[in-house]
């Protein structure tokens, strides 16, 4: 075995010195999705009843449930969901708490002084890092009209990111892929003005994001990987992504 050191590195991580924490809500046709789609369609092809074996046809948006937005989402001519590398699903994970902040304001927009607060109690935020929002947001699956929240306007309440800490942290910090727990990646009440300005913003940057994470709070701010997979769809701006993060046990 010590003629095979990645075999031996994946038995250390499968310790109990290792926790395994699944990133991804569980979806189906009465889970939450943004309001322009509608909910996914499931059809029992074949049965047990009638055949060997049970098949079943999904139907459903690209971005639906937890999800890759690939740069073609929003880029014309961008990478779509089958061109991003595998190389690109693994990064050092970085969590950004705000989930305080939210619960007052549940159009909170994470700020580059959040991120400075973050660099101050953990360190510079390394290159090529995934960094979530954490918001807590999440805490509403499976309910859709909480997740949405919409006002007596019909305006969705629900947080995000500005466009400025978007920007520190592709330009300045050089992360590689962002995250976060809400539908979109600009608070519903700041598109009204600027629209899908940070979603674009990033997907602009020839990276991807993932919308709709799940369980940011079972993780440390710092010092975990995350794996962000999904299938090689074939000319597809999205898909329904599994990841996970893998973390050390304090």
């Amino acid at each position: 075995m010590s003629n095979y050191p990645l075999w031996e590195q994946l038995k250390a991580l499968q310790s109990p010195n290792y926790k395994w924490i699944d990133l991804t809500h569980t979806f189906g046709e009465d889970t939450p999705r943004w309001p322009g789609f509608d909910p996914l369609g499931n059809k029992t092809l074949f049965d047990f009843s009638n055949a060997p074996m049970k098949v079943n046809h999904f139907s459903f948006p690209g971005q639906y449930g937890t999800h890759v937005d690939a740069p073609g989402h929003f880029v014309q001519n961008g990478r779509l969901v089958d061109e991003i590398n595998v190389s690109e699903f693994a990064y050092p994970l970085c969590v950004i708490d705000v989930h305080k902040k939210v619960e007052e304001n549940h159009d909170y927009a994470l700020t580059v002084q959040d991120i400075k607060d973050f660099e101050e109690n953990y360190g510079q935020i390394p290159e090529g890092a995934f960094v979530a929002m954490r918001s807590d947001w999440s805490k509403r699956w499976p309910d859709q009209d909480a997740s949405l929240n919409k006002d007596e306007n019909g305006i969705s309440r629900y947080p995000g990111w500005s466009l400025e800490a978007l920007q520190f942290l592709f330009e300045v910090r050089n992360v590689g892929a962002i995250g976060h727990e809400p539908f979109d990646t600009d608070p519903p009440l700041l598109q009204v003005d600027i629209g899908f300005a940070g979603e674009d913003y990033v997907l602009q940057k020839d990276k991807f994001q993932i919308e709709v994470m799940n369980n940011l709070d079972q993780v440390p701010p710092v010092g975990a990987i995350i794996f962000c997979t999904f299938p090689k769809a074939k000319n597809a701006t999205g898909f329904p992504a599994r990841c996970f993060a893998i973390c050390p046990i304090d």
